[in-house]
């Protein structure tokens, strides 16, 4: 194809993110590139993909909020800033407050100059926009509202919180009561007895450990409720990664503790806000006999 001078690089840009987008065919690329010089004529397709600075197709499932519950969540590792952004842009659009995970550093400033109301926990490494951007996470109040349904995140060890922020900042998006129990593993094993009265308050437990992940057996021996059990890449060279707690928490003998992935901070928190919300559960007859006893 012969060079066209008069072709500038932005509608070039413009043309190629139409074809990127599913906008403008291949075809009619190929003819406005071949017609005579000065009659390259950009379509609105064109130059509104031009403008929005996303790279891919984008294609979002807003219907997701009404059919589950929740928004769709944003997976933000290997994602640009500008997909990200646009992302919320539409989201917040519908009404729809958003999340997203696994954001680095950068890629949050970046998103930050384009939304400046998003909010960035550099520990959760989440991303989020709307009214969950509007304040920060903060713990139940036991004391003024003993009988609200939440969910308790409980950490093995200080070098779980990443995980666990992850998991805090998840359900502060649904909009989950919360409470958290920090380093009491099973290396101490007073630690936990002391929190048991009050992880039996709760509607659904996250554990959180690495090393050989004992600590959610030891959790759900005391508990009545499900409890959702997230290794970490925590520990020393036989963990390998997660492996070894992931293994050890698949095979435990705890009836209602349920595994999700290595580090799944998220899921854990996701499962357990659907807990928390379900109609079934909140039935009276489905509540802790701690509960009933305030």
């Amino acid at each position: 194809m012969p060079h066209r001078s008069d072709v500038s690089t932005d509608d070039l840009a413009a043309l190629l993110a139409g074809v990127a987008t599913g906008k403008t065919s291949v075809e009619t690329a190929v003819s406005r590139l071949t017609s005579p010089p000065g009659n390259l004529q950009l379509s609105s397709a064109d130059t509104e993909s031009a403008g929005s600075g996303v790279p891919l197709p984008l294609t979002l499932d807003l219907d997701r909020q009404r059919r589950c519950g929740f928004a769709e969540v944003i997976y933000g590792a290997g994602k640009p800033a500008e997909l990200i952004a646009e992302i919320m842009r539409r989201q917040r659009q519908a009404g729809q407050d958003s999340l997203a995970t696994r954001v680095t550093v950068e890629t949050a400033k970046a998103v930050a100059e384009i939304i400046p109301e998003v909010r960035y926990n550099p520990d959760a490494r989440c991303l989020l926009a709307g009214a969950a951007a509007n304040k920060t996470p903060s713990p139940l109040d036991m004391s003024a509202t003993r009988l609200v349904r939440h969910a308790a995140v409980v950490t093995a060890g200080s070098t779980d919180a990443p995980v666990c922020e992850e998991a805090i900042e998840t359900l502060h998006w649904m909009g989950i009561p919360f409470r958290s129990f920090n380093d009491i593993g099973v290396a101490g094993p007073d630690r936990l007895l002391a929190a048991v009265p009050e992880l039996r308050q709760a509607a659904a437990v996250i554990v959180i450990a690495g090393m050989e992940g004992a600590l959610p057996a030891a959790v759900g021996g005391h508990l009545s409720v499900p409890v959702f059990a997230v290794p970490t890449s925590v520990g020393y060279g036989a963990t390998l990664g997660g492996l070894t707690p992931l293994m050890g928490m698949l095979s435990c003998c705890s009836s209602n503790v349920a595994v999700v992935n290595i580090d799944a901070g998220f899921k854990a928190a996701y499962l357990s806000g659907l807990v928390v919300k379900s109609p079934e559960f909140n039935r009276p007859e489905n509540r802790n006999a701690s509960d009933e006893e305030e």
